[in-house]
């Protein structure tokens, strides 16, 4: 990184860090801030070397914290928390400076190489590597990445806040001009100041559960806000890159990146998601895009004042002196028409049908009407300012802005059609075994009659299925996606959406995705789709296309992130396979979290990783949670990632990784095979689940009024029913990080004891998989702390329990050690200083606020009360912004 770059980042902590103090000093108070100054020496003493001199800095530092009086722990907390807050806000800020800076040079004529990961710099790389320019040129406009928003309760910070920090983060980028006045200084100075005040003074606890359609409107805030700007700019980029080293740039139509949501339709355990929150949310979606573009045609509008035209233009505009207005002003209309027949249908009023657009193919006629005409009469560079960028918006967001899938658990259909059969006089469809429900789907599926006879007696969550497939049939099909079915089993899960559809009348179906979620199902994936594929009738419906979801939370919660890796990169393989024999085109879904434990992490990282051939043109994830703010949150860091995203899709198609030798498989397969037993021998006592609630924050978590969706499933109160969310929340919180690595230290340490050390670091020099799963386990144990962790043990746990905890921070212990010498290092991020140095900066504020959450556990479980709820429930937000991730 070059120093000037660094030397920047440093001071706009400082700064931000200044003006908290400030704050802190004029508005709380001096007590406050002198109780915050103590804390935080002390702090920062506690990052000194293990030992003795470390174990009495701990101490010092609880005792400072257990002497703050109730009324103050909330404001020493939510000052911590906001400067960690602030350093996360110049770290993304920090982000995207480089390459500010690499443009600067570059028009200066200081510097011409590109930013690596760059679009130019992929490019470069690929030729120099041999590849022909044209299969570049090809893969880089067919291929097709498509994010998929999803409401999972991590985000823990409210919108409100979100937007004063995008608010701190643009005055932070006009500080960045070197040209600025010492008066013009001072103006960022002063509203970065009123920032930090206003922040300050608002509440950062949500105090009402939000509703899906907050989250809907949530969600829609990143789109409008954000990714609007962000895709055109992208792909202008991408243009350029393309034209520098193909000769040809992007096609107009090509949509390289879209957008997807499953804020609205994930109804998998989540009752508060009916037919009508989907259909809401999909007239939200609708209206914000029609909003949007009505906007950019009136800015369009507005500019294209020329009289010069072609034919076809005047043919279409008449006579008039101004004729692209003319023409513009009927879109312009039409779009008004459709913004008001939607709002009339929000409110529950009849919408008129005239003058509306349901899709965006007559707008890109006239657009590309007004392109063409400019090109002719020698005004083409017009056409490739805003009206460029408006074409190629409509082709990524059209009139739906994002397409929502739909979710639901394969239970929910199956006991929707036991009703059914059962009703018929025909049995219990849930009691038939596979054979026999597959060829009633099947028949059914060829009848011409209908199944669901009317008035069919049911229960509320059989009507609300029915309800749901039935609105579906309403809905533009422009704005709907996939159809995603959680705990998919069997074929006949798929049959029986595939029929529930049919039933509804839905004249263009839903592409039907099975989601393998658990270790079996992960197994049995290959077998479920071969059943599929087998079948005449599913062949002709999926025309040669077929979409496979693979969870990557619950398979972790379920045996354990090594064991879960290998299952999940063997189920790819298999399914490339499978389908590449069958000459079908595979696309995998994703279903990644945000934390590592998750299946999160560095993106290129994460897609190179993946086996040869299971990222194929295509990829679809989803980005959950605080992710989505760290990613996309605006329109300049949202650029950064569409672009990382676009160059490591690209490069993952076109140089896969080789596969691995069959030496390395035996030794995975006997990591995965140990790691899972271990992991499920510490994980499946009932003192292990005691252990688990009382020793961190599980329970209280549930006052946190983050998301729609409850925190478990049904079906009791054990750790199988409890979502992989708060299971993974919960130990990030004690800085455990448990769900990330338990399992590894048995299967890796017992590995090399055996004597297979020189064959573990072969597998983590020569197979990007491995050294991914390694370089994930790195960071996350790098964040991880014993002491801290026993903190909570010794505050919280019964002593009956306490031998837990402690063969716990063992295992813990054991694992970073077995781990650096398979990395052959001597120390955690021993190749990643910078990451280090930030780490070690945010330990100085995260430390003290993990201790004061415990103590303040403590004193919650003795006496409930309302005002040590809310220093409580801050802690939690000032662990999230330390960590930068939740669950």
């Amino acid at each position: 990184m070059p120093a000037e770059i660094d030397k920047e980042l440093r001071n706009d902590v400082r700064l931000l860090g200044d003006l908290l103090g400030e704050v802190l000093r004029t508005q709380a108070g001096t007590e406050i801030y002198a109780t915050v100054e103590r804390v935080r020496k002390l702090g920062k003493a506690l990052r000194s070397p293990p030992g003795e001199n470390r174990d009495s800095a701990l101490d010092e530092l609880y005792a400072a914290v257990e002497a703050i009086p109730p009324n103050r722990a909330r404001e020493v907390v939510r000052a911590f928390s906001l400067f960690l807050t602030f350093a996360n806000i110049a770290e993304q800020r920090h982000k995207v400076r480089p390459r500010r800076l690499e443009q600067a040079r570059a028009a200066l004529g200081e510097q011409d190489t590109p930013r690596v990961d760059s679009c130019a710099d992929t490019f470069a790389h690929m030729i120099a590597a041999g590849l022909p320019k044209e299969v570049i040129f090809e893969a880089a406009s067919t291929q097709e990445v498509e994010f998929v928003l999803t409401a999972h309760p991590t985000q823990v910070v409210r919108r409100t806040l979100l937007a004063r920090y995008n608010r701190i983060s643009d005055a932070l980028k006009a500080g960045d001009r070197k040209d600025l006045t010492p008066d013009e200084r001072n103006a960022v100075h002063d509203e970065l100041r009123r920032e930090v005040s206003t922040v300050w003074h608002t509440d950062e606890l949500h105090r009402s559960r939000p509703t899906p359609l907050d989250e809907v409107r949530g969600g829609l805030a990143v789109l409008e806000q954000s990714l609007w700007n962000a895709v055109p700019q992208f792909l202008r980029r991408l243009d350029r890159a393309l034209v520098e080293h193909t000769g040809k740039g992007l096609p107009i139509q090509a949509a390289p990146i879209v957008f997807g949501s499953w804020i609205g339709g994930d109804r998998d355990g989540n009752p508060n998601v009916t037919a009508e929150v989907t259909e809401q949310a999909v007239l939200l979606y609708r209206w914000t895009a029609a909003k949007l573009l009505h906007d950019e045609v009136d800015e369009l509008c507005q500019e294209l004042s020329m009289d010069t035209a072609s034919i076809a233009l005047r043919e279409a505009a008449g006579t008039d002196r101004e004729p692209y207005r003319v023409l513009l002003r009927r879109d312009r209309a039409r779009l008004a028409s459709t913004l008001g027949a939607i709002e009339s249908e929000i409110e529950g009023v009849s919408a008129p049908t005239e003058d509306r657009w349901e899709t965006p193919s007559e707008l890109l006629g006239s657009l590309m009407l007004v392109k063409e005409s400019l090109e002719e009469t020698g005004q083409g560079i017009i056409a490739t300012g805003r009206l460029l960028d408006l074409i190629r918006r409509v082709h990524c967001f059209g009139f739906h802005m994002a397409r929502l899938d739909i979710r639901q658990e394969s239970g929910r259909h199956r006991d929707a059609l036991d009703a059914i059969t059962r009703y018929l006089g025909i049995g219990s469809y849930a009691d038939w075994p596979e054979e026999r429900r597959s060829a009633f789907l099947l028949t059914e599926l060829s009848s011409k009659r209908p199944l669901i006879p009317r008035g069919l007696p049911a229960s509320p969550e059989v009507e609300e299925v029915l309800k749901t497939f039935s609105t579906l049939a309403t809905i533009p099909f422009e704005s709907l996606g996939a159809y995603v079915i959680s705990m998919a089993h069997a074929a006949s899960d798929v049959l029986a959406v595939e029929l529930l559809q049919k039933e509804a009348g839905i004249e263009h179906p839903l592409r039907v995705v099975p989601l393998f979620e658990t270790i079996d199902d992960l197994r049995a994936s290959q077998d479920v789709v071969r059943a599929l594929l087998d079948l005449p009738w599913y062949r002709q419906r999926i025309g040669g296309r077929i979409e496979v979801m693979i969870g990557y939370s619950d398979s972790s919660k379920d045996g354990g992130r090594l064991a879960a890796a290998w299952e999940l990169y063997r189920a790819q393989e298999r399914l490339v396979a499978l389908c590449k024999e069958r000459g079908v085109h595979l696309t995998l879904f994703h279903g990644r979290g945000g934390t590592i434990g998750r299946g999160g992490g560095p993106t290129h990282i994460a897609i190179n990783s993946q086996p040869a051939g299971s990222i194929d043109g295509n990829l679809r994830v989803t980005e959950q949670g605080e992710m989505i703010q760290w990613k996309f949150g605006t329109p300049d860091i949202a650029e950064r990632s569409l672009e990382l995203y676009s160059t490591a899709t690209l490069a993952a198609t076109l140089s896969p990784p080789a596969a691995p030798s069959e030496v390395f498989r035996r030794r995975m397969d006997a990591l995965a095979a140990r790691s899972m037993e271990a992991y499920r021998e510490v994980t499946g006592s009932e003192r292990f689940v005691q252990y688990f609630r009382t020793a961190t924050p599980e329970l209280e978590l549930g006052s946190l009024q983050v998301g729609s969706r409850p925190a478990r499933r049904k079906g009791g109160n054990g750790l199988g029913s409890l979502r992989a969310i708060p299971w993974i929340f919960a130990w990030t919180q004690t800085r455990l990080h448990l769900p990330a690595w338990l399992g590894i230290e048995a299967a890796l340490c017992e590995s090399i004891d055996e004597g297979h050390l020189e064959e573990l670091r072969a597998m983590a020099a020569d197979w990007p998989f491995f050294h991914s799963t390694l370089s994930l386990l790195e960071l996350t144990l790098a964040k991880a702390d014993g002491p801290i962790a026993a903190r909570y043990d010794a505050l919280l746990t019964p002593p009956d329990l306490a031998d837990i905890g402690e063969d716990l921070r063992r295992r813990l212990h054991r694992v970073e050690q077995c781990l650096l010498q398979v990395l052959h290092q001597g120390v955690l991020l021993e190749h990643s200083p910078d990451l280090w140095r930030s780490l070690q900066l945010r330990r100085a504020y995260l430390d003290p606020i993990n201790l004061i959450q415990a103590e303040l556990l403590r004193r919650q479980r003795h006496a409930d009360d309302a005002e040590l709820q809310d220093a409580l429930l801050a802690t939690v937000n000032g662990v999230a912004a330390g960590l930068k991730n939740t669950g």
